[in-house]
C-alpha cells in the first residue's frame, strides 16, 4: 500500500483529514516548514518538532548539488541525516530550474542547466528527478514539471502544461511503490481554466497518490490564485490530498483551505524570521521599528514559543539592531509556531463546522492590531 489519506470531516469545501505514511501520520490541513537543503533555516530539528510540525519539505535541486543524492543515500537518507524521522516531501526541482532561465536549456526529454553555485553542468529528466528523490528517501516524491512562468500567453501555458503532463506519466513509470510512500502529480496551466481542467483530467488518468496545484503565487495576485483554485480543485480526485505549492501568507492559507486545499509550504515564515518580520495574532510586525525599543511585553501573548514566553519585544528589537544571530533564530521559531498554531485552529474549526467564523475572527484580529 502507498500512503493513504482519510477524511474525518468537511465544512463546505474545506476538509479535515489524516495523511498516513511510512514515517508517521500527519493531520490535514497541514503547513510544511521548508527545509530546502536538509534544514529548516535557523532551527534545530527539535525546535521544529516543538512547534507541532509533522511534515517538512526538502528540495531535489539543492540537495543534488550539495551534498549530492548519492552521498545522502550513503549517509542513511535524508531522515537520518537531518534528524527527522517523520515524513519528508521533496520538491522535484522544477521550480528552481525554471528560475535559472539564463542558465538552462530545455527539450522534450528534460533540462540541462548550470549550477548557480559553481557553474557545473547538470541534467534533470523526469526519471532522474524521481531517482534522486528515491535516493533521498523522500516519503512524498513530487513529479518533475515545468513551472509555468507568469505572465504567459495561453499558447505558452498550453505548451508548458502538455510537456509537464508527458513528464508526469514518465515520473509515474519511474516511481518505485513502497508501503507508506507516495508520488504526487502537479497540475499546471497558468491562469487559464481550460488548461487547468485538461491538466487535472490528465493527472487523474495517470493516477497519483496526491495532487498538487503548481504555477501559482508567482505574481498573479491572490484573486487570480483563488479563482484558479475554485475552478481546478473540484476536478481533482476527492479521495487524495490536495497540495498548493509555495503558498503562502496566512490569509492565502485561509482562502485556499476554504476552497479544498489540504497541504501547504512556503519559505515565508522562515525568511521573515531572518528579516525581523513577525507573524502574530495581531498582524505582521517589523521588529526593527523604533516603537518596539521600549515594549516590555511578549511579541504574541497567546503564543507558547520560547520567544513569547521568555523574552520581550524590546529584547528582540535589540537583537536585530545589533545583528545578533539569536534574533533570527528566536523569530523564526516564533513564525513557524504561529503557522502551526494557525493550522491547528483551522483543523479544529473544520471539525466543528465553524471555519467561516474562525477565518472572519482571525482576519478581524489582524486588522485590529495591538497598538496602545
Amino acid at each position: 500500500m502507498t500512503l493513504h489519506w482519510t477524511r474525518q470531516a468537511q465544512d463546505g469545501a474545506a476538509r479535515l483529514g489524516t495523511l498516513r505514511t511510512a514515517h508517521g501520520d500527519v493531520p490535514t490541513p497541514v503547513f510544511m516548514p521548508v527545509g530546502t537543503a536538509g534544514t529548516v533555516k535557523a532551527m534545530t530539528a527539535d525546535a521544529v518538532r516543538a512547534t507541532g510540525a509533522r511534515l517538512v519539505l526538502g528540495n531535489t535541486y539543492h540537495l543534488m548539488l550539495r551534498p549530492g543524492a548519492e552521498r545522502v543515500e550513503k549517509l542513511g537518507g535524508l531522515h537520518r541525516m537531518m534528524d527527522w524521522p517523520g515524513p519528508i516531501l521533496t520538491d522535484s526541482g522544477g521550480f528552481q530550474v525554471m528560475s535559472l532561465a539564463a542558465l538552462r536549456s530545455m527539450d522534450a526529454d528534460g533540462v540541462t542547466f548550470r549550477s548557480h553555485i559553481d557553474g557545473s553542468a547538470h541534467r534533470l529528466t523526469p526519471q532522474r528527478s524521481v531517482d534522486i528523490q528515491h535516493r533521498l528517501d523522500a516519503t512524498i516524491t513530487m513529479a518533475f514539471d515545468e513551472c509555468t512562468p507568469f505572465p504567459a500567453t495561453e499558447a505558452q501555458a498550453r505548451t508548458s502544461m502538455e510537456l509537464s503532463m508527458r513528464w508526469a506519466a514518465r515520473c509515474r513509470e519511474a516511481f518505485v511503490p513502497r508501503h507508506g510512500y507516495g508520488l504526487f502529480g502537479i497540475n499546471q496551466g497558468g491562469v487559464f481554466p481550460e488548461l487547468r481542467a485538461r491538466s487535472a483530467a490528465a493527472l487523474a488518468a495517470i493516477g497519483f497518490d496526491g495532487y498538487a496545484v503548481g504555477g501559482l503565487a508567482v505574481g498573479e495576485g491572490q484573486a487570480a490564485m483563488l479563482a484558479v483554485l475554485e475552478g481546478v480543485v473540484p476536478r481533482l480526485p476527492e479521495s487524495a490530498p490536495r497540495y498548493l505549492m509555495g503558498v503562502g501568507t496566512p490569509d492565502d492559507i485561509l482562502g485556499a483551505v476554504a476552497r479544498g486545499i489540504d497541504m501547504f509550504d512556503c519559505v515565508m515564515p522562515t525568511r521573515a524570521g531572518r528579516t525581523a518580520r513577525a507573524y502574530t495574532r495581531a498582524g505582521v510586525f517589523n521588529l526593527r521599528n523604533a516603537r518596539f525599543a521600549d515594549e516590555d511585553r511578549p511579541l504574541d501573548p497567546a503564543c507558547g514559543c520560547p520567544l513569547c514566553t521568555r523574552h520581550s519585544r524590546a529584547y528582540l528589537h535589540h537583537l536585530f539592531r545589533c545583528a545578533e544571530m539569536l534574533g533570527p533564530m528566536l523569530l523564526t521559531w516564533h513564525n513557524v509556531q504561529y503557522y502551526q498554531d494557525l493550522m491547528r485552529g483551522i483543523r479544529e474549526a473544520i471539525g466543528a463546522g465553524r471555519l467561516a467564523e474562525f477565518s472572519a475572527a482571525t482576519r478581524a484580529a489582524w486588522s485590529a492590531g495591538d497598538d496602545r
